[in-house]
C-alpha cells in the first residue's frame, strides 16, 4: 500500500479556496478562491510563497483558473460571468483579454492541447469554444447546449480537438468539429451516474475518461472507435464511449475533483468527507473490465471540503489540493 506525506502547507488567501493549477513547467502554480484573488506561487529552495496576486480582474468568487500549454497564458473562470486571460507579455501579469458572453456564473475553463481553443461553461448550461484570434483575440466559435442543468466542468482531451464536458445533468457530453461543415457538435452522451459529475480527466493518450458524481462514485469510461476489436457496434461512425469500470464504497460524501496522473497512471479524488483518495489500476486489469483499487487514503487531507486535486505534470507523484478550510497543500504519493 502507497502513502500520502504532506510536504507543505500554505495559506494566503481568504476564505474557500476553489482551485489550484500546476504550471506546465510544473515549478509553479497558481490558485484562486472567493476572494477574488488569483495566487501564483513558486519554489524557492524548499520554500513556496506567492509572487503575485492578480486582484483586479473579477468582481466575484474565481472558480477555476488554468494555463496555457505554452505557460504564458492563465485563464481565469468567474462567478461574475467573465473567464479572464492573463499574461505576462510586459514583464508583469496583466489581465490582456476579457470573454463575455455567458449569462451567469463561469464554472470551468480549459485549454486545448494546441493552445488554440478555450472552452468555457457556465451555471446557464452552456458550453463556449473560443478560438485564440491573435494576440489577445478571442472570437467565440461556438455555443452549445445539449446540457440540460448547469455545466461543472469542461476538459480538452490531450492530443485531439475534443472536448469533455460534465454537468448537473448526471451527464458527460463530448463534442468534436466536424470536418465537412466546421460546426462544433455533440458527438456522445455518457449516462451512468445517478447525480451531478463534478470532475472529469483524461489518461495520458486520452483513450479513457475518469469521472467523480456527486453519487459518491468514480467511473472509468472507454473510448471505442469505428473498427474496433471488441465488437462494439459505433452507429454513425461516431466514437462511443462506454462505462467499463465504477469504484464505489471508499467515499461517504460527494465527489468534488478527480485528477488522473499522465506519469504514473494513478488517480487521485476530492471529497467532500475531506479526504483525498488515491487509486492504482491493478496489474491483473483487462482492458475491457479494468479494475482500479485504493493504495492510500488520507481521511481528514484537509480540515473542511476538498474542492481541487492536480498532479504535477513534471514531478511524478507530487499532488496539490485546496479546500474550503483556506489551505493549499503538497503532497508526495509513495507506492
Amino acid at each position: 500500500m502507497g502513502r500520502l506525506i504532506l510536504e507543505h502547507t500554505l495559506q494566503g488567501h481568504k476564505g474557500r479556496i476553489w482551485g489550484v493549477a500546476w504550471h506546465p513547467k510544473g515549478n509553479v502554480f497558481a490558485s484562486c478562491g472567493e476572494d477574488k484573488a488569483i495566487r501564483i506561487w513558486s519554489l524557492t529552495g524548499n520554500t513556496w510563497s506567492t509572487k503575485t496576486i492578480l486582484s483586479d480582474g473579477h468582481k466575484r468568487t474565481i472558480r477555476e483558473i488554468r494555463w496555457s500549454p505554452c505557460g504564458q497564458y492563465l485563464a481565469s473562470a468567474s462567478f461574475d460571468a467573465t473567464t479572464a486571460i492573463w499574461s505576462k507579455s510586459s514583464g508583469e501579469f496583466e489581465c490582456n483579454a476579457t470573454l463575455e458572453g455567458h449569462e451567469n456564473e463561469v464554472k470551468s475553463v480549459s485549454w486545448s492541447r494546441s493552445g488554440g481553443l478555450l472552452a468555457t461553461c457556465s451555471r446557464d448550461k452552456s458550453v463556449w469554444i473560443w478560438e485564440v484570434a491573435g494576440d489577445d483575440e478571442f472570437e467565440c466559435a461556438a455555443v452549445l447546449n445539449p446540457h440540460t442543468q448547469d455545466v461543472k466542468r469542461v476538459v480538452w482531451h490531450p492530443t485531439k480537438d475534443v472536448l469533455a464536458s460534465a454537468s448537473y445533468d448526471n451527464t458527460i457530453k463530448m463534442f468534436a468539429e466536424e470536418p465537412i461543415d466546421n460546426d462544433w457538435d455533440c458527438t456522445a452522451t455518457l449516462t451512468s451516474h445517478t447525480s451531478t459529475v463534478w470532475g472529469i480527466d483524461f489518461d495520458a493518450d486520452g483513450e479513457r475518461l475518469v469521472s467523480c458524481s456527486d453519487d459518491t462514485t468514480i467511473k472509468i469510461w472507454k473510448a471505442y472507435h469505428p473498427g474496433n476489436t471488441a465488437g462494439v457496434a459505433t452507429p454513425e461512425q461516431q466514437t462511443v464511449w462506454k462505462c467499463v469500470c465504477t469504484v464505489s464504497g471508499q467515499h461517504s460524501r460527494a465527489i468534488y475533483d478527480v485528477s488522473w496522473c499522465k506519469l504514473t497512471g494513478l488517480i487521485a479524488t476530492a471529497c467532500g468527507d475531506d479526504g483525498i483518495r488515491i487509486f492504482k489500476e491493478t496489474s491483473d486489469s483487462k482492458p475491457d473490465e479494468p479494475t482500479f483499487e485504493q493504495i492510500t487514503a488520507e481521511e481528514g487531507a484537509h480540515d473542511q471540503d476538498v474542492n481541487s486535486v492536480q498532479w504535477n505534470p513534471v514531478v511524478a507523484g507530487q499532488l496539490i489540493s485546496c479546500s474550503d478550510d483556506g489551505t493549499i497543500k503538497i503532497w508526495k504519493v509513495s507506492e
